[in-house]
């Protein structure tokens, strides 16, 4: 017998147009734009946007890529710093019904390369700073596979070439400004993809949903209590994680993003004051630059600013100085697959009264869920039984929930790895406190996080690997005041090869990578082996911190 027989709550009770709508954060912006059109949206330089401006230049953004005959199922690729066309590819680029894919600026040419033609970009926006890897990469591709090239043509940079035939202000020309855009018919359609960095052979691509944007959206501004009209520094890439959903909360919140090139301590000090800018993101690399700025850089603010950190774990000595400065820190912890930042260091009153020291210690922690995330545990990867919350034993972070991503772009092995048992499998080790609040200890896959960026430390063995001298080689990660960790190379050279010097093995890898994955030193020797031939890591970490 159907259980919905007898339900009264069941009988004529149907969803409808009138009751249920696919959620999707587009619909923020459509309604910033009626509410508020007068509020200023993006501010870059001398240009000041209102929202019904940037509302109108996504609809002409989007109305012109339907015009191309892009759709569902196509993707859009950006290569761009955070300026006001990254954030209209936000929302115009899934107002077509198309998904976009924040390309990251900092990656050599063959990394891009492979991403361009694994997510099937038809078409790419690209900034004239970064025309010199976009041309190389370009050339890696069939001609048939090479998306159309856009150049966004940004006044505020001098350099770099235009790569296309047309550029983003002749493509919006070509749209039309009351386009009418239809929201996705399931919130379950891909809004953007994200890859990873390979930690194992080629980068991953993670597709997020509209359902999951909207609501990792809702869950920035409610754990950080922000409020209408907040004014937002983009001291965060916007192609890390889509800003950590922060483009489309911004929206919601009608706050004002404050557009910044390259993150300079001058500048941020600068824009902060002039703007008054009471909110901006970033990895500990980017508080601890502004830690160690002069003193008289940082004098002169004279209104609240709130900080959120993520990345690799904070030192609590970076925490505690910004404290001293008055900056209120909120500390978050996710990864691409979960939108961004999905647990947080939840503060509590009480913990006010505490010295300084701990407070810290305290806000170092990852923390609890988001409010969005239905579930977070720290349980043995293979039972999948929670471990004990006594802030000793080790397990993997784990997460279930609307704000887990889709799954990985044309890879289901992966995927069904990743979601065995019914949960996300992070890759983070970490200890669970007796109040609920998780701690990462380490992390399972060996990942070097320097300075907010994730590096694959196979990636760098293995152009190591490729050099006429190197015998074996193990990469692992290295404290660093700066960066936070940063690679650190150990090698065995091969017999009559004792010449070659550290520099010129750091030479060769600034020839075959990107910059921040280069490591920072080498170190010659023998390297320390299991009985059965595995590389202990855990024996050159401690190595590398005494160095």
């Amino acid at each position: 017998m159907d259980p919905n027989q007898h339900n009264i709550y069941e009988l004529h009770l149907d969803q409808n147009s009138a009751n249920f709508a696919p959620l999707t954060p587009l619909n923020f912006l459509d309604r910033a734009a009626m509410v508020f059109p007068d509020k200023i949206a993006l501010v870059h330089g001398p240009v000041r946007r209102n929202w019904a401006a940037t509302y109108r230049r996504s609809r002409q953004l989007a109305s012109a890529l339907q015009g191309k005959g892009l759709g569902v199922g196509d993707t859009v690729a950006t290569m761009l710093p955070n300026i006001p066309e990254m954030y209209e590819a936000h929302f115009g680029v899934p107002m077509a019904g198309a998904t976009l894919n924040t390309l990251n600026i900092r990656l050599d040419p063959e990394t891009i390369a492979f991403m361009l033609q694994h997510g099937e970009a038809k078409i790419l926006l690209t900034d004239r700073e970064f025309s010199a890897t976009i041309a190389r990469a370009l050339q890696l591709i069939p001609p048939d596979h090479r998306p159309e090239v856009v150049d966004v043509d940004d006044p505020e940079y001098s350099g770099g070439e235009k790569l296309g035939n047309i550029d983003y202000e002749g493509l919006l020309a070509g749209g039309d400004p009351d386009f009418a855009w239809q929201p996705p018919a399931n919130e379950w359609q891909a809004i953007s993809l994200n890859y990873t960095s390979g930690t194992t052979g080629n980068p991953k691509g993670v597709v997020y949903h509209h359902r999951g944007a909207y609501l990792n959206a809702v869950s920035n501004a409610l754990i950080w209590g922000m409020g209408l009209h907040p004014t937002y520094l983009w001291t965060l890439p916007m192609f890390h994680c889509n800003g950590w959903c922060f483009p489309w909360t911004i929206a919601a919140m009608v706050g004002t993003s404050v557009c910044l090139r390259q993150v300079r301590a001058d500048a941020v000090f600068a824009l902060i004051k002039e703007e008054k800018v009471d909110h901006f993101c970033g990895a500990p690399i980017v508080l601890n630059m502004l830690k160690n700025a002069p003193e008289e850089m940082k004098a002169g603010i004279s209104h609240p600013v709130k900080a959120m950190t993520a990345g690799a774990a904070p030192p609590a000595a970076v925490i505690e100085g910004m404290q001293k400065m008055n900056f209120d820190i909120t500390h978050t912890y996710g990864l691409t697959e979960t939108y961004g930042p999905s647990v947080v260091c939840a503060w509590h009153e009480e913990w006010d009264d505490l010295d300084l020291p701990e407070r810290a210690l305290l806000k170092s922690r990852q923390g609890v869920r988001y409010p969005m995330l239905e579930g977070l545990m720290v349980a043995d990867p293979a039972t999948l039984e929670p471990v004990a919350k006594d802030g000793k034993t080790i397990g993997e972070i784990m997460m279930q929930g609307n704000v887990v991503m889709k799954g990985y772009l044309k890879n289901p092995t992966a995927t069904a790895e990743a979601f065995k048992g019914g949960w996300f499998h992070s890759g983070d080790l970490a200890v669970w406190h007796p109040n609920g609040y998780i701690e990462i200890k380490d992390r399972a896959k060996d990942i070097i996080i320097s300075g907010g960026e994730n590096i694959s430390t196979i990636e760098v063995e293995d152009v190591l690997y490729r050099h006429p001298a190197v015998m074996e080689v193990a990469v692992v990660a290295r404290p660093d005041e700066k960066w936070g960790e940063t690679p650190c190379a150990f090698i065995t050279l091969k017999p009559g090869t004792d010449g070659i010097t550290e520099e010129e093995i750091l030479s060769f890898c600034r020839n075959h990578l990107a910059g921040f994955k280069v490591p920072k030193s080498a170190v010659f020797g023998p390297l320390p082996k299991t009985s059965t031939g595995k590389m202990q890591k855990f024996i050159l970490r401690e190595r590398a911190k005494e160095l």
